[in-house]
């Protein structure tokens, strides 16, 4: 391991020269220009162009729109950086000069500044590439919010194409004062799981009910049955979410419809308790449907998802630690489990570490104006990751790229690298 003030100097020295106001005009060209998943076409070409002239070896194309940067230089480990590059399907209501020009489509969970993150990283890495030795690789992964873009790129052979990572980083902007670094040892973030449910009933007329089997008020009575999974299966101290975030019925006040459709999201952190929530939610589906008499059984269809993301505990300290020397002591802390869920760990090889740490970013105005005392109150009172008001304050943009650049050196072998 590296000493954590050493790496911490040196990062203020790689970073020092940085031009702020460029990478902030490239922060808000992406914000202007979002992207949906897979579909990330400009983003990509426009973090290419940046890698490859600050000497990267530049592949694109990976997983349709992912990018991927290599920088050789020397003896070493191998160490990626990712950051991830779509948008959400979210009507901007932030108001920003720079807001979405694409109507109904929005950079709401911040990857427009992972990417900014990532480029100032890679080009304040390759500048001062004779202080460190070893092989950084820079990830731009397409598709994380909706599609599976880490599968993707692995699926498209990331792992053999490119230099296998000895580790992994990548970090994640959240909602907080601005300024601080939260890192969570271990377990940090939940696993996810979609689950699609089609009701089938026997349509008919609105005024004939008793000739029909309403699928609208079974799949309302499941919806009402799922809300006891969790306080009713799931013990005290296990943690897990159920979601219906989609009702689909019917097209006309008149008609009894044949079939109900339902989405769900579920979230766990064990997998036993995951087992345990997928197979009540088809319980309770079956069950429900049998009641009410449906012709037919209902489709019960599950989208296995994203895994838990569990940082390496050693890893995690490590960077924390180098955090803790670059920003001062009282601005890293244990964010703790968080519910929210990535598909960052899938770039992950088995028995490779990673990573995978915090930057807030709500200005202090609207944190200072925010209801609550506690953190939790406060965090839950700013606009947060896919909200249409999400709006990072700029004062990040620099900070975010130390905390990458940093990282990198605490595994990068210090001194004498080649120039390529």
């Amino acid at each position: 391991m590296s000493d954590p003030a050493e790496v911490a100097r040196l990062a203020r020295e790689i970073t020092s020269g940085l031009k702020g106001a460029d990478l902030e005009d490239f922060y808000r060209y992406l914000h202007r220009h979002p992207e949906l998943s897979f579909r990330e076409h400009r983003t990509a070409a426009r973090l290419a162009g940046r890698l490859r002239a600050a000497g990267f070896a530049v592949t694109e194309g990976v997983a349709r729109t992912g990018v991927v940067g290599v920088l050789a230089n020397g003896d070493g480990p191998v160490v990626w950086l990712r950051g991830d590059m779509d948008a959400l399907p979210v009507r901007e209501a932030t108001g920003l000069g720079y807001a979405s020009t694409v109507d109904g489509v929005m950079h709401a969970c911040g990857h427009d500044l992972h990417i900014t993150w990532l480029a100032g990283a890679a080009e304040a890495l390759a500048a001062a590439r004779e202080t460190w030795c070893g092989t950084l690789v820079v990830v731009g992964q397409p598709a994380e919010e909706a599609e599976g873009g880490a599968a993707a790129m692995v699926a498209d052979g990331v792992h053999e194409r490119f230099p296998r990572p000895d580790v992994l980083l990548g970090q994640h902007v959240t909602p907080g004062l601005a300024g601080f670094y939260p890192h969570t040892p271990g377990l940090t973030l939940s696993a996810s799981d979609d689950l699609e449910i089609v009701v089938h009933g026997v349509g008919g007329h609105g005024s004939r009910p008793e000739s029909t089997v309403d699928p609208v008020v079974t799949a309302a009575y499941v919806v009402t049955r799922l809300q006891g999974v969790v306080s009713r299966e799931v013990a005290a101290n296990e943690s897990a979410v159920v979601t219906v975030g989609r009702f689909h019925a019917g097209t006309t006040p008149n008609i009894i419809p044949a079939e109900a459709r339902l989405s769900l999201n579920v979230r766990t952190q064990d997998t036993r308790v995951r087992g345990r929530v997928l197979a009540a939610i088809r319980r309770i589906v079956e069950g429900e449907c049998a009641a009410a008499g449906c012709p037919v059984p209902p489709e019960v269809t599950p989208n296995l998802g994203y895994p838990v993301t569990v940082n390496d505990a050693a890893l995690d300290e490590e960077i924390a630690a180098v955090h803790r020397e670059l920003f001062g002591q009282d601005r890293v802390f244990d964010f703790g489990r968080a519910m929210g869920s990535e598909d960052f760990s899938l770039l992950a090889p088995d028995g490779v570490p990673y990573d995978y740490w915090y930057v807030t970013s709500t200005p202090a105005g609207v944190w200072e104006a925010a209801p609550g005392e506690e953190l939790a109150q406060k965090i839950d009172a700013v606009p947060g990751n896919h909200s249409p008001l999400f709006a990072p304050d700029l004062s990040v943009v620099l900070p975010g790229v130390r905390t990458l650049v940093s990282a990198a050196l605490s595994r990068l072998t210090g001194g004498g690298g080649a120039t390529v």
